[in-house]
């Protein structure tokens, strides 16, 4: 339990980035980090642990489990998916992992976020504690091996073997994947980053507030605009006030970073006075600009079982460039080993016994959301509207017709082909691109990669939450260090991304506090499982 209220740092949120600068914070003896967690340890939870178990906590009581407002042009069906676990997302999602691409660093750095281009952050991703692999061999399994072969084949585009070795464009094979192979175990940010001192013991500066769920952040200096601390409520219903003699860190994630801010008087000051939530400091940007990468799900029916090796089921893909003159790829898909017919169903398609499933999945989505409040109490959880596919250009909505065309040509490609018994969803018979689009839109679902709620951006962006220090602009004493900071998404699943953003962080933060001027180049000495 903790043993105090006041610390050096506290840290709200121990998901991927806070596991991260909780960690690194404390590597300072003399430092003293508080890291507040809504949800249990993850320690000896083989539920949570095991990532191939990773279906089964969708919606389960580890998952905070998000509706989506109504969607007019897309599914109102959607449920995003939050962890409510020590290790965050990451110790909910696939770990994915994809080192984000120059081209999407080059995007923050164009929407004013100095100091994030390529070059600057490339020496964060070999400091990772993750263990970052490829699919083990024992992990390929025989029709996602054939997956691959086939939309080599279909489309020409390269094998790739380790996305991250270089830059890329297209390419299909396995991923690269945040885990142990020889258990299936997470290398998740809490594995990686607080498992070890919380086994050893060595890191009594470092306190964790497990299932304490932070509700309102504390005000004070001379002006109020100083944020000293935050107020929680802990497992056994008590309030407490846990205060920061530096800074508070917000590392909740995009849905719940921006909750806290707007609970706490933070946000579009006209929004916050219609439902009598005190104004603390009038931030229009907070809880806009909301991102996510939508996608569809086409599935076949298979002539029988599938081989059951696998990492998680959905261990390989493809990235395709359509326009030349895109710096990234375009288009992505997921291979699941699985029929994923979970919204197909609410249309009237029936699962299969045995299938698969290529979901056509937007890299570079045009649409634009907003998250807000709806009640002035803590506990309501906050309306999420994606806005999918609303875009004027209808950008969103083709790309997913054309990856459904795509994906029905790897299909009839050698060796999947021969795999393959039907086309259960859309099915043969639905061709048109306006049947399609329809189709595409009703049946997407979401890859659990909400951001950009709190947006990083330059001075004159009055819609940018934190500058590239990542400091809220307007007040003292706190920052924002997750998803909700991109100010664009990455190209490519954004877990790395979000834990690169958690070692940048630790260093802004110790930088700002130290007597030094200039931060430390990030050390890769200390990384026996970084990049791959």
């Amino acid at each position: 339990m903790p043993s105090k209220t006041t610390y050096d740092y506290v840290v709200i949120g121990g998901g991927t980035a806070g596991s991260v600068i909780a960690s690194r914070l404390a590597e300072d003896p003399g430092t003293t980090v508080a890291l507040i967690e809504g949800g249990p340890s993850d320690v000896d939870r083989p539920d949570v642990l095991t990532l191939r178990r990773w279906l089964g906590l969708l919606g389960g009581d580890l998952d905070y489990d998000y509706p989506t407002t109504e969607q007019p042009r897309g599914n109102s069906h959607i449920r995003h998916s939050r962890a409510r676990v020590l290790g965050g997302c990451s110790s909910h999602n696939t770990l994915i992992s994809f080192k984000p691409l120059p081209s999407d660093w080059q995007e923050w750095e164009d929407a004013g976020a100095s100091g994030w281009n390529a070059i600057a952050m490339e020496p964060y991703y070999h400091r990772l504690r993750n263990n970052i692999v490829a699919v083990d061999e024992k992990d390929r399994n025989a029709i996602a091996r054939d997956f691959v072969d086939a939309a080599q084949a279909a489309l020409g585009v390269p094998r790739v073997e380790g996305f991250n070795a270089r830059p890329f464009t297209e390419g299909v094979g396995f991923f690269d994947l945040a885990y142990h192979p020889e258990t299936n175990k997470r290398s998740s940010a809490s594995v990686a980053y607080l498992h070890p001192h919380m086994e050893a013991g060595d890191r009594p500066n470092l306190e964790l507030w497990l299932e304490t769920w932070a509700y309102r952040l504390e005000f004070g200096g001379d002006d109020g605009r100083r944020v000293t601390g935050v107020h929680v409520r802990t497992a056994d219903g008590g309030e407490t006030l846990v205060s920061a003699r530096r800074e508070v860190v917000l590392c909740a994630g995009a849905v719940d970073t921006p909750r806290l801010l707007l609970h706490s008087g933070v946000g579009p000051a006209a929004d916050l006075e219609a439902l009598g939530i005190p104004v603390v400091h009038d931030l229009p940007g907070v809880g806009e600009n909301l991102l996510d990468h939508p996608e569809s799900v086409i599935v076949w029916e298979t002539d029988g079982p599938i081989p059951e090796n696998s990492a998680m089921d959905s261990d390989a893909g493809l990235f395709v460039r359509r326009d030349p003159d895109s710096p990234g790829p375009d288009l992505m898909f997921h291979f699941y080993q699985i029929p994923f017919t979970d919204n197909p169903e609410r249309l009237g398609y029936e699962r299969p016994a045995h299938g698969v499933s290529m979901t056509p999945n937007i890299p570079k989505p045009r649409s634009r959301g907003r998250l807000y409040l709806t009640s002035a109490d803590p506990s309501v959880k906050p309306a999420l509207d994606f806005r999918y596919f609303t875009d004027a250009e209808d950008y969103d909505a083709r790309t997913l017709v054309d990856g459904i065309r795509i994906a029905r040509e790897i299909a009839g490609t050698a060796p999947l082909d021969s795999w393959l018994k039907r086309e259960v969803c859309p099915g043969p018979d639905i061709t048109s691109d306006e049947e399609l689009s329809e189709y595409a839109r009703k049946v997407a679902h979401t890859v659990y990669h909400p951001a950009g709620t709190c947006r990083m951006g330059a001075a004159d962006d009055e819609l940018a939450v934190v500058d590239p220090r990542l400091r809220i602009r307007g007040l003292d004493g706190v920052r924002v260090a997750d998803a909700s900071v991109f100010p664009t998404i990455p190209a490519v699943n954004p877990m790395i991304g979000v834990l690169m953003v958690g070692e940048k962080a630790a260093d802004l933060l110790r930088d700002d506090h130290d007597d030094h001027d200039e931060p430390d180049e990030p050390d890769d000495t200390t990384t026996p499982g970084g990049a791959a």
